[in-house]
């Protein structure tokens, strides 16, 4: 085995944008590649067949699929961040938050003194965690 890599797959064409937000929110990230589907598809041209993006040096794949499955993301699986400071904390749980859902607010749970899990707008979940 030469590595291993998080997949998403995105439902509604919005791959590229889901990117954008997060390599802005996440200093040291970067989207580095993308291939489009063509006028002649099989997914909607100009929507991503394939991509790879990085955030704070983990890589990710993802596409736009262009075949509408019965399923999309759960929290089963989830982007996990562990944050320096309260300012980043609070700073990416309300940028992240923002059009999606919380599943756990901001706050002390025991394990952590301050902890928060969310789904944001595209469906994809995050759990962050005070360093």
């Amino acid at each position: 085995m030469e590595k291993v890599t998080p997949f998403l797959m995105f439902q509604d064409g919005n791959a590229e944008e889901a990117m954008n937000f997060y390599t802005s929110l996440i200093k040291d990230s970067e989207i580095t590649n993308i291939v489009r589907y063509g006028a002649n598809g099989p997914g909607d041209e100009g929507t991503v067949m394939h991509a790879t993006f990085t955030l704070k040096g983990q890589e990710f794949m993802c596409i736009d699929s262009n075949i509408k499955h019965q399923f999309t993301f759960t929290p089963s699986f989830s982007i996990y961040l562990t944050c320096s400071t309260e300012e980043e904390i609070d700073t990416l749980y309300q940028k992240l938050k923002e059009g999606g859902g919380e599943l756990m607010p901001l706050g002390n749970y025991g394990f952590s003194k301050k902890f928060g899990w969310i789904n944001d707008r595209f469906g994809v979940s995050w759990q962050l965690t005070l360093a």
